[in-house]
């Protein structure tokens, strides 16, 4: 901490030409808690994976994203990521680590890019402390570890705001137009979640740039018109395509790109009307997974222990079957209840608030003293940046109807860099002042410990006692002493702010290991001890803690070897470990072991798709020795059946309803024309993820005939459990 005055400046200008070799261990760190153990994890999201071995089969399913190699339906996400794991699974092979890899060091490339972007304006040390806060935020590398798009968005807005920087250095108009047609690049990853960062760029560039304000206006008009032509270049060509020469748009309503941009992954988002059955009023969010939650089974298992699990189970899943906020203390998927303090309920704060009071104190300090008409330094002017992306996202999140926890990695950049700056500005204030402002940093140790403590709390089962009174004792005897021995220059009071600084981020740092100790969720990735189970919150009251999914949840046509298992509830497919329902990619329950590096581990590879993360190899044996130069080897109503067989063999799936079963892709004409064509002739149907095609199915039921399960179904007590459960195979054939 004694470099944070005076030597700054120098230290800053010795480190230029050469290595920062504090920045070796950080990077070190980045690259451990994104990378180790990804090799474990065989099938990832196994959404994506699929969609990752379809892509590697032609360019057609390429170009489009298409969830199965037939070509029939689409994810639900732009294609920018998925292109990019296509390509490394092609260098790499196809493996679970391959399609994860791009997001593990675009994690490590935001800790770099946050270093870089920091240091040089605000010092080396903050600079340090900024990409140490980044590599520590314990959803960062939770989110790095899987193949979910976030990871690798933050890592593309991070490189726009470095164009954007340097384009205000600069006053290049060039890099300007860069800065605005990467957040497009970033549009074509996750759509109108990348925006998000608009207002930052806006600001910073009006009040940074030093030039007249009609250029101003003309520079920005035009980069936002490139923007926007880049954000739409893709859904542009996809729409003007003919529905029949292209596969159907995932998860949207009406086969159309930019109503998935705006619809379902934008403004549904923040108004928490997800519904994707069609119909005009506003339903759960939940309804986007599965309106056929009404069909679930409940165990009949006449075993006092059966039926009492059956019925927590039961009770868990209809408590989780509310709308985002309503009813359920910690909101949907954890994500708690809308208002100002929702980022410090519990299931979120765990993921990214860890700093949070210690960043509005680091914000008074670095703007303490500002005149609204300026003039304004540099530091103040990147501080703006940062507080213009963080105020917004923070405030989307605090009143959205609907996301998932590790939506919350777009606040770790800004949050990060005021850790940073906010480290050196507070320790300039403590020792050079003896007003009010001296009082920041002491202040700012002690709310931010005591808001660990309050973190941590729910944990005490799970982490002991002793590291939240560690963190509570160690954070207001820190920040007494700080208080008491204010302006003393000595180097005793240089260690105590160091040691403020490492109490501070030791629990985020176990915290973001958690992931790798416990076992991690690609589906629903979160960190804390029960991040294998993908939501995030406090530990689960499971009876079986082996299990992170529902009990009795079989891969299509496998049996426990239970007596019951036909008859055990049946949550809708990609129902999650508290039953809660979930949404395509990243949304359903990881696998039933935990990561092998956990004592509990049996197994070295983690099928943690959560997608029935291993085939029945009798249901494919049947499939493959009965086809008769069908396309599709099988059709099922959603992506959660079809997922591991798309994986295990690299054959056409038809998920006839998209990721949920709720698309309104197929109709009974349709499906007669693909039967007449010999395209398809077996339907495995669970009962779940009807949603707009019960027409469908009835009329499968109808005509067709069932296969006896004694010639498909597994016996076998070791299948591999996941969510689709048991369901009936039939077969038609027209002429």
């Amino acid at each position: 901490m004694k470099h944070m005055n005076s030597e700054v400046k120098e230290e800053r200008t010795s480190n230029k030409k050469r290595i920062d070799l504090f920045l070796v261990p950080i990077v070190l760190i980045a690259a451990f808690l994104n990378l180790f153990k990804i090799w474990t994890d065989e099938y990832a999201n196994a959404y994506y994976t699929a969609a990752v071995k379809s892509m590697l089969q032609s360019f057609h399913n390429f170009f489009y994203a298409s969830f199965d190699p037939g070509g029939y339906v689409t994810i639900d996400k732009p294609p920018v990521v998925f292109w990019i794991q296509t390509i490394s699974a092609k260098i790499f092979g196809f493996h679970g680590w391959s399609v994860i890899l791009p997001q593990a060091l675009a994690g490590i490339g935001s800790v770099l890019l946050l270093y870089v972007l920091i240091k040089r304006t605000f010092g080396v040390w903050a600079g340090r402390f900024a990409a140490l806060a980044m590599a520590l935020t314990p959803i960062v590398p939770a989110v790095s570890r899987t193949n979910n798009i976030d990871s690798m968005l933050v890592f593309t807005l991070l490189l726009a705001t470095w164009m954007l920087f340097r384009a205000v250095r600069t006053v290049k108009f060039g890099w300007v137009l860069a800065a605005f047609a990467m957040i497009g690049v970033a549009f074509n990853m996750k759509m109108l979640q990348a925006y998000m960062v608009l207002p930052a760029f806006y600001v910073f560039y009006v009040v940074a740039t030093k030039i007249t304000w009609k250029k101003k206006i003309a520079f920005l008009t035009t980069a936002t018109a490139l923007m926007l032509a880049v954000s739409v270049s893709w859904a542009v060509v996809v729409d003007s395509t003919s529905a029949d020469k292209r596969p159907y748009m995932g998860s949207s309503q009406t086969n159309s790109v930019l109503e998935l941009a705006f619809g379902y992954n934008g403004i549904n988002r923040l108004t928490g009307n997800t519904s994707v059955t069609g119909s005009s009023h506003k339903q759960p969010a939940q309804t986007e997974q599965q309106t056929a939650s009404s069909e679930t089974k409940q165990n009949s298992n006449s075993s006092a222990d059966s039926s009492q699990s059956s019925n927590q189970r039961k009770s868990s899943f209809s408590q989780k079957m509310q709308a985002p906020g309503g009813g359920n203390q910690n909101g949907m998927f954890n994500t708690g209840n809308p208002g100002p303090f929702r980022l410090f309920q519990k299931g979120l704060s765990d993921q990214i608030s860890w700093l949070l009071p210690f960043v509005i104190f680091s914000i008074v300090g670095l703007f303490a003293g500002v005149k609204f008409k300026g003039p304004y330094t540099a530091k103040q002017k990147e501080s703006l940046f940062w507080l213009a992306w963080l105020l917004p996202v923070a405030v989307f999140f605090s009143i959205a109807g609907f996301f998932h926890q590790y939506y919350l990695i777009m606040l770790a950049p800004p949050i990060a860099a005021f850790a940073g700056a906010g480290a050196v500005a507070l320790w300039s204030i403590y020792k050079q002042h003896n007003d009010w402002k001296s009082w920041l940093l002491p202040g700012g140790i002690l709310t931010t410990a005591a808001l660990q403590v309050y973190i941590m709390s729910p944990y005490v089962s799970s982490i002991g006692v002793a590291p939240i009174a560690g963190v509570g004792a160690l954070g207001v005897i820190l920040a007494l002493v700080l208080a008491i021995r204010k302006q003393r220059k000595n180097s005793l009071t240089n260690y105590l702010g160091a040691a403020a600084m490492v109490v501070l981020l030791a629990m985020p740092a176990y915290w973001a290991m958690t992931p790798i100790i416990y076992g991690g969720n690609s589906m629903l990735p979160s960190a804390g001890p029960d991040s294998s189970s993908g939501m995030g919150g406090p530990p689960s009251t499971a009876t079986n803690s082996k299990q992170s999914g529902f009990n009795g949840m079989q891969p299509p046509g496998s049996s426990s070897g239970n007596s019951s298992s036909n008859n055990q509830m049946q949550p809708p497919s990609g129902s999650s470990n508290s039953g809660q329902m979930q949404m395509p990619g990243g949304s359903s329950n990881n696998s039933q072991m935990p990561n092998s590096f956990s004592s509990k581990s049996s197994s070295s590879k983690r099928k943690s798709g959560g997608m029935n993360a291993e085939v029945n190899q009798k249901l494919l044996n049947y499939l493959t020795k009965n086809n008769t130069g069908e396309k599709y080897l099988f059709a099922t109503t959603d992506s959660t059946s079809a997922a591991p067989y798309i994986i295990k063999t690299g054959k056409p799936v038809m998920a006839m309803g998209g990721f949920s079963g709720s698309d309104p892709i197929l109709t009974v004409s349709k499906l007669k024309a693909m039967i007449k064509k010999g395209e398809v002739k077996y339907f495995y149907l669970s009962g779940m993820g009807k949603g707009g095609q019960s027409d469908v199915i009835t009329w499968i039921k109808e005509n067709s005939k069932e296969i006896p399960s004694s010639k498909w179904q597994s016996t076998s007590s070791s299948a591999q459990q996941g969510p689709s459960g048991n369901g009936t195979l039939y077969e038609i054939t027209l002429k």
